[in-house]
């Protein structure tokens, strides 16, 4: 199973030990297109603290971040299951896994980036800010941009098994799987369901989005489950205790849409 992750804009405060050694990450496959990305990310914030936060759509408040991108070479890096700290990565306590249920984590769980594409959580990298949305000068959008490099080493990364696709809409932009991956592929939203005036409404509440996401990838790693093909992961997640409606694909070479409906928020 290879479970797809947003990052998050939360990040550890700093590196810690050994700085970037770009040919240690996995998936050396997008190394010249993090190469290429890097490079014009440092360039651009060490030149211009101005340009660069208006390319990046960071506040004033933020401009340390810019600061932080500029040394991204000789920061301090650190596994980037450590790194992303936001609502999903609480939610998830990779730190309080089990050694067994870790392994898997390590196996299984890839986090898509702006900069770096994609990662495992044992890959080492330093704190940055630089979203799939952002539009570099030289190389244009980067969720258009990755769809290239992205095309042949994801699959490959997928192998024969599930995914399932736990990303924001834009780190979909990056990827989106095809043919016979697609129709192992799953992709998630969580609904939260209340009763108003006798009626049922459902909404997507983003914390509580993120958050449920977080919990659901940690039971299925905690479980040790193993489900091939997104009927199977339905089974599962049900047995897990989750509500899921699911929606198989109305032809062939399309993924699965699951909805996990839930009536607390925390």
């Amino acid at each position: 199973m290879l479970v797809l992750l947003p990052p998050s804009e939360g990040k550890a405060a700093s590196g810690r030990g050994a700085s970037l050694k770009p040919e240690s990450l996995s998936l050396p496959g997008l190394a010249p297109a993090r190469a290429a990305v890097l490079d014009e990310l440092v360039e651009l914030c060490q030149a211009d603290e101005e340009k660069a936060r208006e390319v990046l759509g960071l506040s004033v408040g933020l401009a340390g971040e810019v600061g932080k991108n500029a040394e991204l070479r000789t920061a301090g890096a650190r596994p980037a299951g450590e790194l992303y700290t936001g609502v999903l990565y609480d939610a998830l306590g990779l730190a309080t896994l089990e050694t067994a249920a870790r392994r898997r984590a390590a196996a299984s769980l890839l986090v898509f980036s702006g900069l770096w594409g994609a990662v495992r959580i044992g890959d080492r990298i330093p704190p940055y800010r630089c979203s799939m949305g952002v539009k570099l000068p030289g190389l244009g959008a980067l969720g258009a941009y990755w769809r290239t490099p992205m095309e042949t080493v994801l699959p490959e990364a997928a192998g024969d098994g599930l995914v399932l696709d736990l990303r924001s809409s834009a780190y979909t932009a990056a990827w989106k799987p095809k043919g016979e991956v697609a129709s192992r592929t799953a992709s998630v939203r969580v609904l939260h369901s209340q009763i108003v005036d006798g009626v049922e409404k459902r909404s997507v509440v983003s914390h509580f989005n993120k958050a449920t996401k977080g919990r659901l990838v940690r039971d299925l790693l905690v479980a040790g489950a193993r489900p091939k093909d997104p009927a199977r992961l339905v089974e599962v997640l049900r047995d897990l205790g989750y509500v899921v409606e699911a929606e198989a694909p109305a032809r062939a070479g399309r993924p699965w849409s699951l909805d996990v409906v839930v009536t607390e928020i925390h």
